[in-house]
């Protein structure tokens, strides 16, 4: 026997236990900490610019000819691109989770490649960039100058020449951005007044500087084949690419024959300077102006370690800061994560203290609670080992695990404990009473070990990001309770011989065990007499158990669905929006009221301020948007005052943002898990599947579904950012009139990109970096509408005419921001559940809006959280029927018998009670960790049963015993030890019921699930069980028992 041989060599048992520790110890300083296992689908993004492109040009000519390329691209699950007013184009395609991101990037790669010869030639000579890129911002790290010595240009400019190589080189980042002023530009800003004396255009300039700035490859003097004798060869340096305002400034763009050859440069048509490539955005922090670096982890990274490389490299790069230049980090997602993960090991440290006060109650003897005790360390920190070697890290789902595993490991050395003492009080030495009670026991631990696993091994088989999510939880306790097998067969029969002593006789223990014992003792009697009661009418007893599970599973299936319980993160987001063709500069003062507004709330700390930029189009760039992002205080300090938790914190911000004069702002919670969706709660595409590109239809029905869906009490804070009616100026040329004045039309178009748009017209070196020059006209000469009308053009003849004479100028309307999202113009629907109402219930409701307000031609699809949550579907449903089917397996196995165990399985409804009492009383929905709960009740419900049904199988088979008998005297014998395992379980979570602080609502989600469910399962399974025993023999007695008839007698029956 393999405990025996252990129990003769104590030290091997204790060196086996301390090799599990030190691996285990060894993973956990090297295991990655994370929030989620990594659950967020790997995305690849397609970046570029087109000058002065409105977003229909955009769409017609970047975005179809690339997407029809892209489309459908092995493992995509959807894409969804931005095109907008300012020129700029993003594609994001996202992958089934598990893609090797790496494959995905080439395939992408390959097919944008193809698409390239089809694209406007501006576009393909600013490039078109495909990267890994996680769709959510990691960080931000602020720069800003104290003492005002330096501007957002330059501040925007150190970061992209000192910061931004830097920090792109760090192993898992996947993109550096810097926000607000964009990088260094030669800006040749064009005097159109100027140009018109003397008879010159946009394109005259944009050619000279081609021709004049450029680099000459001229190769070297003597340079083979040469003459004999030569001793050198000399290489041609030529001074041709310029790079100062000065340098550029001096081109010459025309000189005259007469007029005394007089020669004008381009300081005489206008004025040069080194600007910015866009002026696109602003950035602010607390009001001051700054120069914000986004960091995007790749998809694949571990958050942590990345956030902690981008501050080292950081606290390395300020040494060499110039004075009047500091630099912080407000904003950073992974300061939840190391709090969460932080309070959920206070968690693990609770629950271990609380186990052991159980059975120090229930054992009354230290030296038998050591036994228990040293379980814990030993199979807890052997469990890191088994996550190293299953590549998991150590985040919310495994650690709930490991809390979890605390109440199961110390059940088989309880059971141990109590067997070896039971011998040992019958005047057995404690060496031979473990061999004795490891011979007993061997089998029922081995047993319930393979019970434990078999609940859990078909979780890990599911797909996706449940699968994900349950499949790390399921693998660590099924890790978990092998190895606490392993321990129960080696260490715990050695040191039960080592250590346990005959116990202190019941009348000389101190008072609480003397008073304890004796309440303990009536429950037992009380116990004992109502079993006896109810299996002498088991056959009432198993139809009002059944009655029981069936009210609990309905219970439980009424209960709301959810995804992922949305946490308090320490931030969130204030999304701000001005009427349709607002100025930067308007949104700018809009977003300082709202900046002040959030400042003033207690519990912030910082405020973040971006301009330019919508946060519900994935930080598209947008005049008339802005998004600040809130980051609160530290949850210790904000959560021990008043009116500071989340909740209030946004209440309180909606009520002060309605006082806003001009535009509208609007609270986001950010999603659940980063990179998943932009916003917590729910996304919904509306589409336009018609072919019609009809925007002002597609806004008027995505209007009325937010109408309508906000008439619904279930639905709350329902947002779209989408509008077609954005003020345009529409040139209609007369092309008529043009031709007869001798100007092409194509000169009229070139004018107009490069006076109106900016041009681009190559590249100049400084810095260290490859930076554009631009040419547009100065901004006097472009703000207003009638100001293109002054503009000149050059006709065949040489002569300078007024736009004005051959075209007219129209109001019209257009979309500032146009999102194709797997092919079909879409607006997002943004929204959440009202308090109360859970996310399933949501997305159910905007379905039933949807499908009857969407005309025909037009659809929907959800993305992002609401997208995962869909197509988890009912595979949950088949994973809890395959668990309960695997235990049923086993224990035939176990027992030789197809019967018996269904005493077993007959329990395991019966917790279900617990989690549809409590989960409807304080209003929790059925999500994602309650679900991990229920499966976790599979197996402690199956555990409890388990117990009292081998001993009664043992009296009955072995001894002899009648059936009832069997039944009450194994109910009784298993009373204590089931109680002594059970409190210690539900103790054990009550640090998850009554969590606070970050990551709190999953814990808690997770924690009353199992509370409750293991309160009902100790107090139903315990009475019920003998009732499931009683009959079942019975049943399965008198089937072998039944004689069979002769095959005459069968033939003279039948008629």
């Amino acid at each position: 026997m393999i405990s025996a041989f252990f129990i003769n060599r104590p030290v091997l048992a204790n060196v086996l236990a301390i090799v599990i520790v030190l691996i285990g110890g060894v993973a956990l300083m090297t295991l990655p900490v994370a929030q989620y296992p990594n659950v967020v689908p790997p995305t690849v993004q397609v970046t570029t610019t087109y000058p002065g492109a409105s977003a229909k040009v955009v769409v017609d000519n970047v975005a179809l000819p690339v997407e029809l390329q892209v489309n459908g691209v092995e493992k995509m699950i959807y894409m969804q691109s931005y095109s907008t007013d300012a020129g700029t184009y993003a594609l994001t395609v996202t992958f089934e989770i598990g893609t090797d991101l790496d494959f995905a990037q080439v395939l992408v790669q390959n097919k944008v490649s193809a698409a390239l010869a089809s694209l406007p030639p501006s576009v393909q000579a600013q490039g078109l960039i495909v990267e890994k890129k996680s769709t959510s911002i990691l960080q931000i790290v602020s720069l800003t100058s104290p003492d005002n010595r330096y501007d957002s240009l330059y501040l925007s400019n150190y970061a992209t020449i000192n910061l931004v190589n830097e920090l792109s080189r760090l192993p898992g980042v996947g993109n550096v951005n810097v926000l607000g002023v964009g990088q260094y530009s030669m800006r040749v800003w064009l005097d159109p007044e100027k140009l018109y004396t003397y008879g010159l255009t946009p394109s005259d300039v944009s050619r000279v500087i081609q021709q004049q700035s450029q680099d000459v490859s001229a190769g070297q003097v003597g340079m083979p084949p040469a003459p004999k004798g030569l001793d050198f060869q000399y290489t041609i340096d030529v001074v041709g690419r310029l790079s100062t305002p000065e340098e550029f400034s001096n081109i010459i763009v025309k000189a005259d024959q007469g007029n005394g050859g007089r020669i004008v440069r381009i300081k005489d048509i206008g004025r040069v300077d080194l600007g910015a490539q866009t002026y696109a955005q602003t950035s602010q922090i607390n009001g001051k102006p700054n120069s914000g670096i986004a960091i995007y982890q790749l998809p694949d990274a571990n958050a942590l370690d990345v956030a902690k490389r981008v501050k080292a490299k950081m606290a390395e790069l300020s040494k060499n800061f110039p004075p009047g230049l500091a630099y912080s980090v407000p904003f950073d997602t992974t300061r939840f994560v190391n709090a969460s993960i932080k309070e959920v090991f206070m968690t693990l440290i609770e629950a271990g203290i609380l186990v052991l006060i159980v059975i120090v109650i229930f054992l009354q003897d230290w030296r038998a609670m050591l036994v228990p005790a040293t379980t814990i360390p030993v199979t807890i920190i052997g469990a890191f080992a088994a996550m190293a070697a299953l590549g998991f890290t150590i985040n919310t789902t495994t650690m709930f695990g490991i809390v979890l595993a605390i109440g199961i490991v110390v059940d088989d050395a309880i059971v141990i404990v109590e067997g070896v003492a039971h011998h040992i009080e019958r005047g057995m030495t404690p060496h031979d009473a473990a061999i004795k009670a490891m011979d007993e026991l061997f089998g029922p631990v081995i047993g319930i070990t393979l019970v434990l696993m078999s609940v859990f091994l078909p979780a890990a088989f599911l797909p996706g990001l449940t699968g994900q999510m349950f499949a790390q939880f399921a693998l660590v306790i099924a890790a978990t309770a092998l190895i606490s097998a392993i321990n129960a067969a080696t260490l715990k029969p050695t040191q039960c011989a080592m250590w346990l002593r005959a116990a202190v006789p019941p009348e000389k223990r101190n008072i609480f065990f003397r008073s304890f014992n004796k309440v303990y003792n009536k429950l037992e009697n009380g116990y004992a007499a109502l079993v006896g009661a109810m299996v002498r009418r088991a056959g009432l007893m198993v139809c009002l158990a059944l009655v029981l599970a069936g009210i609990g599973a309905w219970g439980v299936a009424r209960l709301p669905t959810a995804f992922i319980p949305n946490e308090d993160q320490g931030y969130l987001m204030i999304g701000v929006q001005l009427p349709d063709g607002a100025s930067l500069e308007r949104t700018g003062a809009t977003l300082d009221q709202v900046s002040k507004i959030a400042m003033a709330m207690p519990g912030v700390e910082n405020v973040v301020a971006l301009g330019g930029m919508s946060v519900l189009d994935s930080n598209s760039a947008l005049a008339n948007a802005a998004v600040s992002y809130v980051i609160l205080k530290d949850w210790d300090v904000r959560l021990k005052a008043e009116g500071q938790d989340l909740r209030s914190i946004v209440m309180g911000l909606m009520k002060q943002l309605q006082v806003l004069q001009d535009g509208r702002a609007f609270v986001i919670v950010p999603p659940a898990i980063q990179g998943i969706g932009n916003a917590g709660g729910f996304q919904m595409q509306v589409e336009q599947k018609d072919g019609s590109f009809d925007y002002t239809k597609l806004q008027a029905v995505t209007d009325a579904v937010v109408e309508q869906a906000g008439t619904q009490s279930a639905l709350t804070n329902l947002v779209t950012s989408f509008r077609a009616g954005a003020p345009h100026v529409r040139i209609d040329v007369d092309r008529v009139k043009a031709e007869s004045l001798k100007v092409p039309v194509g000169e009229v178009f070139s004018t107009l990109s490069a006076y109106l748009g900016s041009a681009y017209v190559n590249r100049f070196n400084k810095f260290g970096l490859s930076l554009q020059v631009f040419i547009q006209a100065d901004s006097q000469y472009r703000t207003r509408p009638e100001d293109i009308l002054r503009l000149q053009v050059k006709n065949l003849d040489g002569q300078m005419v007024p736009i004005g004479a051959i075209a007219e100028l129209r109001p019209a309307l257009g979309s500032p921001l146009i999102s194709l999202y797997n092919l079909y113009p879409s607006a997002a629907i943004v929204g959440s559940p009202a308090t109360g109402f859970s996310s399933g219930e949501g997305i159910a409701l905007m379905d039933q809006i949807a499908k009857q307000i969407l005309p025909p031609g037009t659809g929907y699809e959800w993305t992002g959280m609401a997208y995962q949550e869909n197509i988890v579907g009912n595979q949950l449903m088949y994973v809890f029927a395959l668990a309960i089917l695997l235990v049923y397996l086993c224990l035939a196995g176990q027992y030789e018998s197809w019967v018996a165990p269904l005493a077993v399985i007959l329990a395991v409804p019966l917790a279900l009670s617990g989690p549809a009492i409590a989960l409807t009383a304080v209003g929790l929905a059925n999500n994602i960790y309650t679900q991990i709960g229920l499966m976790l009740l599979i197996a402690l419900g199956a555990k409890n049963a388990i117990l009292i049904v081998e001993v009664a199988r043992e009296r009955r088979l072995i001894d002899g015993k009648d059936i009832v008998e069997s039944a009450i005297e194994a109910a009784r014998t298993r009373f204590r030890p089931i109680l002594m395992t059970s409190f210690a379980f539900i103790l054990g979570v009550v640090p998850l019921v009554t969590a606070t602080g970050a990551g709190a609502n999953s814990r808690i989600s997770l924690g009353l699930c199992v509370f409750s469910g293991m309160i009902a399962s100790t107090c139903l399974a315990v009475l019920f069980v003998p009732s499931f025993f009683t009959v079942l023999q019975r049943f399965e007695e008198r089937k072998k028992k039944a004689p069979k008839a002769p095959p005459a007698e069968v033939a003279a029956a039948s008629p």
